[in-house]
C-alpha cells in the first residue's frame, strides 16, 4: 500500500490492484486531514501496518485501517459541508449465498441452488429477480473456484480482475445453473439445459398451390396431388449422425451449444452470446450421415388424395394435418397448407353463395311475358318473364347458386338480371304495326285525361 496526498485529499492505494479514493476521512478523521498534512515518510509508515504516530493514532482508536478498507464491508459516504468520503462499495458473495466464510463447498452450493431456484427469471417473475439471480451465480462461481476463492478472500472483488476494471468476468449465469442442474430433471423445463437445446423440434409446414374449375369449387371434388417435403431419413432414422458413430461433446463450446465474445471498452465490458457455428446449437460433435448430410432428414416426393369441399373459392385453405415436413430429431411433422385457386367461368358469375347471369329478351316478349332457358351450375333451368318485364330486372332463382361452405346441403341464390333489347331496324310493317300501337296509346291517353 502506498499513500499520496493531494491538495486536501489523501489517495491510498494498494499494492494488489485495490484502490479507494478519500476526498476527506471520516468524520474523526475529518481534523486530521485539515490540520496535518502526511509526508511520504509518514504514508510509508502507515502502508508498512504501523499507527499514525502520537495525537494522530488517537483518531483510529475505534476504527483501523484495516477495517476502514475491508473488501466485506460496505460504507456509506459521509458528507459534510465541503468534503466528503468517496468509497467503491463491493458485494459481499458470502453474505449473497448467505454462508459463513468457512463454509465448505458443499455448503456453498447448496446455499446456491436453493437460492438459483426462488429467484430463476422463469419462475420468479419480479423485476429485481434477474438481477439477484446474476448476483448469486457470479457469487457461487467465485467461491466455489479454488483459485478464485482465496483471492477473493484476501483481496476482494477487484483483485479478481484488477484496479479500476470493475466486476469480473463472469460467465453466463445460466450456463453455471445448467452445469447444477443438468441430469437432475432440471426444474420442469426451466433453464434451457443442453438436453432441451437438443428436443425433438415439429417440422415446418408446407405450402401447395391447387387450381380447380368453376364446377369442381362448387361441388368440391377429390384430387390427387404430389407435393416435395422433408421427410425422415432412412439411413440414420432421423437422427443425423452416420450409423456406427457416437456423438462426442462439442470442443468448441465444451458442451454448452452456445459461445461467449467479450471485448474489452473505454465504456465497459461487452458480453455476446451467440449459437455455436460449429455444433449448430446442439453442444455435440458428431459424423454427419452421407445421405442426409447431418440433417436427419431428406427431401422426397409423395401423391397424397386430398378431398376438395363443396363450395370452396379463391383464397380458400385447406389445412393437411401432419403431411409438411418432418420434424427434428423425431419431432413430430407440420402440416400440408392447400391454397386454392378457381378458374372463373365465362357466363355464371359468382357472388359469395349467389351465381350472377345476365338474360336478354326482346321487347315483345318483355312486354308480353316468355320462358326461357337459362343456364345455372345444375345446367339449363326453364324461367319465366312475367308480362311487363321493365329493364334490368333481377328475378331470383332461389337455392340455385353455391353451397354454403361447411354446409352442403344450404346454398345460395341465382339471381338473373333482365336485358330488354330494343331494335334498331324495323321492316315496314313492323313499322306500321309500332304507329297503329302509338295511335291507340294516344288516343288511351286522351280519354283518360
Amino acid at each position: 500500500m502506498a499513500c499520496v496526498p493531494f491538495g486536501g485529499a489523501l489517495s491510498v492505494h494498494w499494492s494488489q490492484h485495490r484502490q479507494c479514493l478519500l476526498e476527506c476521512s471520516l468524520p474523526h478523521v475529518s481534523a486530521l486531514a485539515q490540520s496535518h498534512r502526511l509526508t511520504n515518510r509518514q504514508c510509508s509508515s502507515w502502508s508498512r501496518g504501523n499507527s499514525l504516530a502520537s495525537s494522530n493514532a488517537a483518531l483510529f482508536a475505534k476504527e483501523s485501517v484495516h477495517s476502514i478498507f475491508d473488501p466485506s464491508l460496505y460504507h456509506r459516504c459521509s458528507q459534510q459541508r465541503g468534503h466528503r468520503l468517496v468509497v467503491r462499495a463491493e458485494s459481499d458473495y458470502y453474505s449473497i449465498l448467505g454462508v459463513s466464510r468457512n463454509a465448505s463447498k458443499s455448503e456453498i452450493k447448496s446455499a446456491y441452488r436453493k437460492l438459483a431456484r426462488q429467484y430463476h427469471p422463469d419462475v420468479n417473475k419480479e423485476s429485481g429477480a434477474e438481477k439477484k439471480f446474476k448476483e448469486i451465480s457470479n457469487a457461487y462461481e467465485v467461491l466455489s473456484d479454488d483459485e478464485k476463492r482465496p483471492i477473493y478472500d484476501k483481496y476482494g472483488e477487484a483483485g479478481l480482475k484488477g484496479v479500476g476494471a470493475g466486476t469480473g468476468d463472469f460467465s453466463n449465469p445460466f450456463d453455471i445453473f445448467e452445469s447444477l442442474f443438468e441430469g437432475m430433471g432440471g426444474m420442469g423445463g426451466m433453464g434451457g439445459t443442453r438436453g432441451s437445446r437438443n428436443r425433438p423440434m415439429q417440422g415446418d409446414d408446407e405450402r401447395y398451390n391447387l387450381v380447380l374449375n368453376f364446377k369442381d369449387a362448387v361441388f368440391g371434388t377429390d384430387k390427387e396431388i404430389e407435393v416435395t417435403r422433408l421427410e425422415n431419413c432412412s439411413t440414420c432414422d432421423g437422427s443425423g449422425v452416420k450409423p456406427g458413430t457416437v456423438p462426442t461433446s462439442c470442443s468448441t463450446c465444451g458442451g454448452q451449444g452456445q459461445v461467449i465474445t467479450a471485448a474489452r471498452t473505454p465504456l465497459g465490458d461487452f458480453r455476446q452470446v451467440s449459437t455455436c457455428q460449429v455444433c449448430g446449437g446442439t453442444g455435440e460433435s458428431s459424423t454427419p450421415c452421407s445421405s442426409c448430410r447431418g440433417d436427419g432428414r431428406v427431401r422426397r416426393t409423395k401423391r397424397i388424395s386430398l378431398k376438395v369441399p363443396a363450395g370452396v373459392d379463391s383464397g380458400s385453405r385447406l389445412r393437411v394435418r401432419s403431411e409438411g415436413n418432418a420434424g427434428r430429431r423425431g419431432g413430430p411433422p407440420g402440416d400440408l397448407y392447400v391454397f386454392i385457386e378457381v378458374l372463373s367461368d365465362p357466363v355464371l358469375k359468382r357472388d359469395g353463395s349467389n351465381i350472377l347471369i345476365t338474360c336478354k329478351v326482346s321487347y315483345i316478349d318483355a312486354i308480353l311475358g316468355t320462358n326461357v332457358k337459362v343456364p345455372t351450375v345444375d345446367g339449363m333451368v326453364d324461367l319465366k318473364i312475367p308480362p311487363g318485364t321493365q329493364p334490368n330486372t333481377t328475378l331470383v332463382m332461389a337455392k340455385k347458386g353455391v353451397p354454403l361452405l361447411g354446409k352442403p346441403n344450404s346454398r345460395g341464390d341465382e339471381l338473373v338480371r333482365v336485358q330488354v333489347e330494343i331494335p334498331k331496324r324495323l321492316s315496314n310493317e313492323e313499322k306500321k304495326l309500332i304507329e297503329e300501337l302509338a295511335s291507340l296509346n294516344k288516343v288511351k291517353a286522351t280519354s283518360s285525361r
